[in-house]
């Protein structure tokens, strides 16, 4: 039966239905036993399944994922949060020294099947490094995959995905979508949800391929129901690490057209690798250039210019009429 559930209740109840799984599968972070997390995303796990599997750690993200790990390699599944998404660099050597490249190092006979929780992106009116979009750090990092989600469906199953995966996963979670709330189809068994890995074909078209994640999908389906001219599909594309280069490339191969859409900066953002990807498959099949609609290069603005540094319906319908320029 669906339900109807916002995606932070969405991933909660994930959550939820993974460590009722899993008596291996912990919940870790600043904040997330008594207070549920300041998106109160862990709201009641604490009081449910006690405080030796929801633990309240200290204001110290390093000490947290290098936990996890020794965790992981007692056979504990340990799902992180980073309470904000610019919290997150004191941890990077634990991640990117060792998380990413312990199931290498040992030759396959050890994995860290770990699950780091990061809100992310802006659009919330928050201060300095509450709003950043950290994940082409993470797509640029061999050993870890990394997901996000713009439905709750998608936030419902692929918590699950991540948890019970033996790879490291870094779940980017839209901190200005949490609220909005669709239906969840939450009775099949979680074998038969699309893998995490695989994009979404969000909404059908013909003319050109508009492609996104994460925050921007809303935006782009907006804009794609905007444009009256021209039959738009939109991708939601999910995986950030591997990314499904396969759906990418059919769709592009069909529209002869590629707007690519995210909030992190433009330079060496994922975007541009993605373009790179699709240009060398994809290349007599495309009518334009792969054009990008991303954010400036500039750190994060604060809260009062957020609007004019978030790519918007303008901005998207924008980059649509240049790839129909050419």
């Amino acid at each position: 039966m669906g339900t109807k559930l916002t995606i932070g209740r969405a991933i909660n109840e994930g959550l939820r239905a993974a460590m009722e799984a899993d008596p291996k599968v912990l919940v870790m972070g600043e904040d997330v036993g008594k207070l549920g997390g300041v998106f109160r995303v862990t709201d009641g796990l604490q009081k449910d399944f006690g405080a030796d599997r929801v633990i309240d750690t200290p204001l110290a993200e390093s000490g947290i994922v290098g936990t996890a790990i020794g965790l992981a390699l007692r056979g504990y599944r340990p799902v992180c949060e980073i309470q904000f998404d610019g919290f997150f660099f004191p941890a990077a050597n634990q991640t990117f020294s060792q998380l990413a490249k312990m199931r290498r190092r040992s030759a396959g006979a050890l994995s860290v099947p770990v699950v780091i929780r990061i809100p992310y992106g802006g659009g919330i009116g928050a201060v300095e490094h509450h709003s950043e979009s950290p994940e082409a750090y993470f797509a640029h990092t061999a050993g870890l995959r990394a997901v996000t989600v713009a439905t709750p469906e998608d936030a419902y199953w692929m918590i699950q995905q991540a948890i019970v995966s033996d790879d490291p996963v870094v779940f980017f979670e839209p901190k200005r979508r949490y609220y909005e709330k669709a239906e969840v189809e939450t009775g099949p068994p979680l074998a038969s949800a699309t893998p995490m890995e695989t994009a979404r074909v969000a909404r059908p078209g013909r003319d050109a391929t508009l492609l996104a994640y994460g925050p921007m999908v809303k935006t782009a389906l907006q804009a794609a129901e905007a444009d009256s001219e021209r039959d738009i599909e939109v991708i939601d594309l999910r995986s950030l690490a591997p990314v499904d280069y396969d759906t990418v490339t059919e769709s592009v191969r069909r529209t002869g057209r590629l707007v690519v859409v995210h909030e992190a900066p433009l330079t060496n953002g994922l975007g541009a690798e993605i373009a790179a990807r699709v240009t060398e498959a994809c290349f007599y099949h495309l009518e334009a250039p792969v054009i990008r609609v991303c954010g400036f290069d500039t750190p994060y603005p604060q809260s009062r210019l957020e609007e004019h540094y978030l790519p918007d319906l303008d901005r998207v319908l924008d980059g649509v009429d240049r790839a129909f320029a050419f």
